[in-house]
């Protein structure tokens, strides 16, 4: 196990002792910071009171982002739960898996031919040689939990503990149903680790409990990392008192209203509430990291606003999502930070702050965002890349700068705009033939990129 160091020496080792003073005083800590990593599932962009949303109450995510830094910027790797959740782990564009471009259907269903072809060996999801950043801070000393929605896998060789994770509760696909535990098709994924379980609790009640539980029993040994990944506000849209006597029938899954949608981000708020509250009992808040995000925009009940489009294009209200981090005495207090940046820059971040190592041979393929805002950086051009496939549907996308190259093919049909995010952030004045050069650039960007995350699964 790696040696502690107190609070100074870590800054000092990581660049961060000047920005910390500046801060002001801290007591010495005795070990590297905990890491509370919470992510909601299908949260539009101004899902948020904090980013503009005018009708929903979001005190505590609100009042998170007045304590740390809320980012303008912020990219999902993709516009669906599975992919991003594989970039996350990964810390790597999730193309170079395998499989995992769209999210795995309920019952282990493959749904573009990768995926079926995986599928058909058993072989769909995560597998552990793609070294998790749970089992990167884990073999740095650190206690590992994760509580909530999984998808990177149904077989047990793709379960939370085999990439490193130390404890689990959670669903094993993408959602289900918040009473019951099944999914559409009436199967139960409610697991336990490497177990089936039975629970009477509601799904976002049962997510905040165990991540409330975990943090009671820490007791200073060693640091944490705790993934909270709440479905919330995730379809069917029951709120904690809808509960009836069966499931949600089949065609009532995707049905409901603005304000049910709405019910779920708050209760999730709440929750959230729960969780931080818990840290301070503990006396833990001043130590721990805590970042939220969503996973992908929201579907048309939530809210993606001023972008364009929803959750499963590439449009920005597909992939532009909220994302929040507090750390106190290092990032700026009620600070906006607005670098582009993607799922995976906080994979590197968060190996980075526990002083993790990345095996032999493997890079990660984001930057350590939150080292960017620590340090003060200035904002800088990215290029930034997306591909995503259901059926035979495939969109395609590269940010260069402010410039973005979007792409649509179903079958044989394809549709092609550039737009620019700087002037036109609603992507409503398509410049493809008015920007020839840039298109040409663009698209070459884009094959490149295709070229150099192809995978060997």
């Amino acid at each position: 196990m790696p040696t502690e160091t107190t609070r100074r020496q870590f800054l000092a080792s990581t660049g961060l002792a000047a920005l910390a003073a500046g801060c002001g005083p801290r007591p010495a800590a005795t070990r590297r910071p905990n890491i509370l990593l919470i992510l909601s599932d299908d949260q539009g962009y101004s899902d948020l009171g904090c980013y503009g949303g005018p009708d929903l109450k979001t005190p505590v995510l609100d009042r998170l982002a007045e304590q740390g830094v809320r980012f303008t910027q912020y990219y999902a790797s993709a516009p669906e739960c599975t992919p991003t959740r594989t970039a996350l782990m990964t810390g790597r564009y999730q193309h170079r898996v395998g499989g995992l471009e769209c999210a795995i259907g309920t019952t282990n269903v493959g749904r573009y031919d990768d995926a079926i072809r995986l599928a058909n060996k058993r072989d769909l999801g995560l597998p552990v040689a793609e070294t998790s950043i749970a089992r990167m801070v884990k073999d740095a000393g650190y206690a590992t939990a994760v509580y909530g929605k999984w998808h990177l896998g149904y077989e047990r060789k793709f379960l939370p503990r085999r990439h490193g994770f130390d404890h689990f509760v959670g669903i094993l696909g993408g959602h289900c149903d918040y009473f019951h535990y099944c999914e559409v098709t009436g199967a139960v994924t409610l697991y336990e680790d490497d177990h089936p379980i039975k629970r009477d609790e509601y799904m976002t009640d049962l997510i905040t409990n165990e991540s409330v539980k975990f943090l009671e029993r820490q007791h200073g040994s060693k640091p944490f990392f705790l993934y909270v990944a709440y479905t919330a506000p995730h379809s069917p849209y029951q709120g904690p008192n809808d509960r009836k006597p069966s499931r949600v029938p089949k065609d009532q899954w995707g049905k409901g209203t603005r304000g049910q949608y709405v019910e779920l981000v708050e209760y999730m708020d709440r929750s959230i509430g729960r969780i931080l509250k818990a840290l301070d009992d503990k006396g833990l808040a001043d130590d721990t990291v805590v970042i939220f995000a969503s996973d992908n925009g929201a579907n048309k009940k939530g809210r993606n606003l001023p972008f364009r489009g929803h959750k499963s294009t590439l449009y920005e209200g597909g992939i532009r999502v909220p994302a929040i981090a507090r750390w106190p005495g290092v990032l700026p207090r009620g600070a906006v930070c607005d670098q582009p940046c993607i799922t995976f820059d906080l994979s590197k971040s968060i190996v980075r702050i526990a002083g993790a190592r990345v095996p032999k041979g493997r890079q990660f393929d984001g930057i350590d965002i939150l080292r960017h805002v620590e340090q003060g950086r200035p904002t800088y051009t990215r290029t930034l890349f997306w591909r995503a496939r259901r059926g035979v549907r495939t969109w395609r996308a590269v940010r260069d700068g402010n410039l973005k190259y979007l792409l649509r093919q179903d079958g044989e049909r394809v549709q092609e705009w550039v737009f620019d995010l700087a002037a036109d952030p609603s992507e409503q004045h398509d410049l493809l033939a008015a920007r020839p050069a840039d298109t040409r650039r663009l698209k070459g960007l884009l094959a490149d990129w295709e070229t150099e995350v192809r995978h060997s699964r």
